[in-house]
């Protein structure tokens, strides 16, 4: 029997840190679009559905062929928790397994997503809950206190040889749907970390993130400069 997902694109009309982010200019279209046709290449998803507030990007993902689905205020302004949000849209869903699939992350390809969904199978049988697309993060980190993870003086460490920490990247969330339900949350407790590059971790929140994502966009997979 055939394993059906929702790619789920949530996409809100306002951002805060950069206006208009996920319709901004990218490639040969703008970030919605172009997130929109890597999913279509994917054979393993089931159904694409956009998730906005806005009625232009409604309008976008009618005419690339997806399921475009209104989402009340409430879920837009962030009045309700994210939890509220994430039980509403899996009741609205068709399928037993969500995807979530973000505009602002536009370096994950489609090779990616079916390696993650052929991994998210084999992973839910050795006892994981759900996958979420990790990259490996070894810097020197401070609080208010002083350092968090190294030592001054001659305990200091070089920065390969300090803990190793994972940076959740937002590229690719998937769990069984009636789980999002139960946690709500869109990964659980057992979420297995699928290891992504700092190219495919690429994550637009500000001007600075979307100038990065563009430069490495144009970059072959790869590439040495």
């Amino acid at each position: 029997m055939k394993k059906t997902i929702t790619a789920i694109v949530p996409v809100k009309g306002n951002s805060t840190r950069l206006p208009n982010k996920n319709i901004l200019p990218f490639g040969e279209t703008n970030l919605l679009i172009h997130k929109l046709r890597q999913l279509k290449q994917v054979e393993e998803i089931t159904d694409i559905i956009v998730s906005s507030d806005s009625d232009i990007m409604l309008k976008m993902a009618e005419e690339e062929g997806v399921t475009a689905m209104k989402r009340p205020e409430k879920y837009a302004n962030e009045s309700v928790p994210f939890g509220m949000f994430l039980e509403f849209i899996c009741k609205e869903v068709p399928n037993e397994h969500i995807m979530w699939a973000c505009a602002t992350s536009p370096l994950v390809e489609p090779y990616l997503y079916r390696k993650a969904i052929a991994t998210y199978f084999e992973k839910l049988n050795e006892g994981y809950d759900s996958l979420i697309t990790c990259c490996p993060f070894q810097t020197y980190l401070m609080d208010d206190n002083g350092p968090v993870n190294f030592k001054m003086g001659l305990e200091h460490k070089n920065s390969e040889q300090l803990p190793m920490l994972y940076h959740f990247t937002n590229g690719i969330n998937l769990a069984p749907k009636d789980k999002i339900i139960e946690w709500h949350y869109n990964y659980g407790p057992k979420a297995y970390k699928l290891i992504v590059n700092k190219r495919e971790a690429a994550d637009i929140d500000d001007v600075y993130d979307y100038v990065s994502a563009k430069a490495m966009y144009q970059m072959n997979e790869g590439e040495e400069i």
